[in-house]
């Protein structure tokens, strides 16, 4: 038998997800911009997404919507080979700017009031960084990481040839 070796424009993936989320609004927006973006999943740590009117799209028909009670549940369900990449303001996150995303990433974000804890952030394989001093929404942070990965990526986008 032989290996395989040509390389498919769907090698790769990714997920985003949040951790102790306080606004189901940020997931409905985070889940719609991942769709449009060609994540291949969402997820939520601690808190679970009440569905919402406003899904015009019909995201969740689209893309699954995972849910981990922990982030120790998290740790033991995301995919094999996998980078848990954590956007967080501190000081020695690397510049969205000059980070290289890994083929195979879940992005971590944390909820706009508490952000990531330490002893989490100590357990991910990248911690990123957006310009600035102060914590963006959780879904406009979400949207540029997402939409950084496109651009550094060469990733199809969902319909798109």
């Amino acid at each position: 038998m032989s290996r395989i070796t040509t390389k498919y424009e769907s090698d790769g993936f990714f997920g985003i997800g949040i951790l102790h989320t306080s606004d189901s609004h940020n997931i409905g927006t985070l889940w719609r911009t991942a769709y449009i973006l060609g994540a291949s999943f969402i997820f939520t740590i601690d808190k679970k997404y009440q569905k919402q009117s406003s899904d015009i799209t019909r995201t969740w028909s689209k893309i699954p919507l995972f849910h981990y009670k922990s982030f120790a549940d998290f740790l033991a369900n995301i995919p094999h080979s996998t980078k848990i990449v954590a956007l967080e303001l501190t000081d020695n996150a690397q510049e969205l700017k000059d980070y290289q995303h890994p083929t195979r990433a879940v992005y971590l974000l944390g909820a706009e009031g508490t952000g990531i804890p330490e002893a989490y952030l100590s357990q991910v394989h990248d911690v990123v960084k957006l310009p600035g001093s102060f914590s963006l929404n959780v879904a406009v942070t979400g949207s540029i990481v997402v939409h950084d990965r496109i651009t550094k990526i060469n990733t199809r986008l969902p319909g798109k040839p």
